[in-house]
């Protein structure tokens, strides 16, 4: 009989706070099994190849797990960035999404210290926080073993109130302005600083 795993539901009910994706301690909440688990949660999600915009594919080997791991630190921030992009898709704000993503992956990509393989995965691991918490995908128990399985049913709708809209808005302008430059893309931010000559 397949049960919701009642473990994950619990860190995602802590993560979801509203309250905490606007403290960039926040992640800190998470314990170290918690963020494993969401780190296996997302390796079991990572395609074994990637194509990436300029049509180069980048080829994972699903038995080499360990190689394409990040330390436990780079995915507790992963996490926390996946939470605030989590935030902004219930609250409606979908440049802040947008943006917020672009900058954690400019970030991570500056470092010059991850493989390509690495770098899906980051990327991976920040969209499953995202299903996670959105609804997405869930965590279910069968025979002893738990699975990710993406829920095809229509996740329950979540609110958000004009004061944790503000919130979210404006962690995600701090997060992307503390950040390294990079073109934005995506049509003017409501509420946010008009850009330079803007």
């Amino acid at each position: 009989r397949m049960t919701v795993w009642a473990g994950v539901i619990g860190v995602c009910a802590a993560a979801a706070t509203l309250t905490g994706a606007a403290h960039p301690a926040a992640a800190q909440e998470l314990s170290e099994k918690s963020v494993r688990s969401f780190m296996d949660y997302a390796w079991s999600l990572t395609p074994q190849q990637f194509s990436k915009q300029d049509g180069t594919v980048i080829v994972i080997d699903k038995k080499k797990k360990e190689a394409v791991m990040v330390p436990m630190d780079v995915a507790r921030e992963v996490i926390r960035v996946g939470r605030l992009s989590a935030h902004a898709q219930i609250c409606n704000l979908a440049d802040h999404q947008i943006i917020n993503h672009r900058s954690l992956m400019k970030r991570e990509e500056e470092k010059k210290t991850w493989t390509d393989q690495q770098i899906v995965y980051i990327n991976q691991l920040h969209l499953t926080t995202v299903m996670l918490l959105t609804g997405r995908i869930r965590v279910v128990e069968k025979e002893g073993d738990k699975e990710v399985v993406v829920d095809d049913g229509k996740a329950a709708q979540k609110t958000c109130t004009d004061e944790e809209r503000t919130r979210v808005r404006d962690t995600i302008i701090a997060y992307v302005e503390s950040g390294p430059n990079f073109k934005v893309n995506v049509s003017p931010i409501a509420g946010a600083p008009a850009a330079p000559g803007g």
